[in-house]
Parts: structure tokens; sequence; C-alpha cells
């Protein structure tokens, strides 16, 4: 009886979960392509749509992307400022659920 406890209690403490190791992402873009599962037609047709719609791959190096966050609100563009606040968002924003 002590042993089949001593079997069972080696096998207690190993995860169920297997993890495959650090993640690694591209550091490119992909090249637009057609879905997978899209007609024929689509697929060869999908290089003239993005010719039509102006979706080709532009990367633009010398413009430097912000991740920052802003801290207060009048550093956003004013067109993004909210001016007047109705009655009705203030008593949804009081209200505790």
């Amino acid at each position: 009886m002590h042993t089949s406890l001593r079997v069972l209690s080696s096998r207690a403490h190993q995860p169920l979960i297997r993890f495959l190791g650090k993640r690694t992402y591209p550091h490119t873009p992909s090249v637009p392509h057609a879905h997978p599962a899209a007609p024929a037609e689509i697929k060869g047709q999908f290089s003239e749509f993005l010719k039509k719609i102006g979706g080709s791959v532009k990367t633009s190096s010398n413009t430097p992307i912000s991740t920052a966050a802003l801290k207060d609100f009048w550093e956003a563009p004013e067109r993004l400022w909210k001016q007047d606040i109705e009655e009705t968002e203030i008593e949804a924003i009081l209200v505790s659920f």
C-alpha cells in the first residue's frame, strides 16, 4: 500500500502544461498577400488591388515612433480634447455598480 502512494506522490507535482520556450517575433512586417482560402480570381488580382488602394508596403525609417503615452490631456492634439461634459456623462461616471 505504501509503494502505490509513493508512485502517486511522485507524479502529483509534475505540471500538466508544457512550455515551448521563448517566443520570437519577426522584426520586419510581412508582405501583403491574399488570403490562402481566397478564390483564384482574387488571388490573381490582388497586386492590382493593392495598387488601386495604395496599399503597397511603405516603410519610413526616418519617422520616429513614440510609444510613450501622454501624461496629461493637453499634450494631445486639441481636436481630441473633450470640450463639454454633459450631466448624464457625469452621473454615469459617478455611479458605482
